[in-house]
């Protein structure tokens, strides 16, 4: 069975170039397999921990947040209602990966935290996919890195600001 990169070539013109191809086209393939892999990694350990997809989405909006996260700062970053934010926190919490915490003046605002132990064991589950990016990583200079994240920082700015076309 071909691999998409032989398919791409197949169906590709030459274009003379060394190197794998640069378009549009290049990219799709390749993030679409990427986002495929982590999907797949993301998949198992929710499965593991009796989660859903979008409790995965909330640990990482938790966990990448500047400062710490609140139930509204949570629902606007997923695009949830404010009752499907509730049941993904209380699913977070009843399974033991978040606690909430009221560390305000006012008593109102509450705060989502990553709990150790969850997060040690999200890290170690995980570990393949840093290790993936790592040895990824190693075959590339400071001055290519620099530009690798620039792209990926370019490409989620993008997507943020996207909208489907019917919406």
């Amino acid at each position: 069975m071909a691999t998409a990169d032989q398919r791409e070539q197949r169906e590709r013109p030459d274009t003379g170039t060394d190197g794998p191809p640069t378009d549009l086209y290049a990219f799709a393939v390749r993030l679409r397999r990427m986002n495929g892999e982590i999907n797949r990694l993301v998949q198992g350990f929710a499965g593991d921990h009796g989660l859903h997809a979008t409790d995965i989405q909330a640990l990482a909006a938790i966990m990448d947040a500047d400062e710490p996260m609140t139930p509204s700062g949570l629902r606007r970053h997923l695009g949830l209602t404010s009752g499907a934010v509730t049941a993904c926190v209380d699913r977070l919490e009843r399974a033991g990966h978040i606690r909430r915490v009221r560390e305000s003046a006012d008593r109102r605002v509450v705060h989502l935290h990553y709990e150790p132990d969850a997060r040690a064991s999200a890290r170690s589950y995980f570990r393949p996919l840093a290790e993936a990016t790592e040895a990824a990583r190693s075959r590339f200079d400071e001055q290519e890195l620099a530009v690798v994240v620039r792209f990926l920082e370019a490409l989620n700015d993008e997507l943020s600001a996207a909208r489907p076309n019917g919406g």
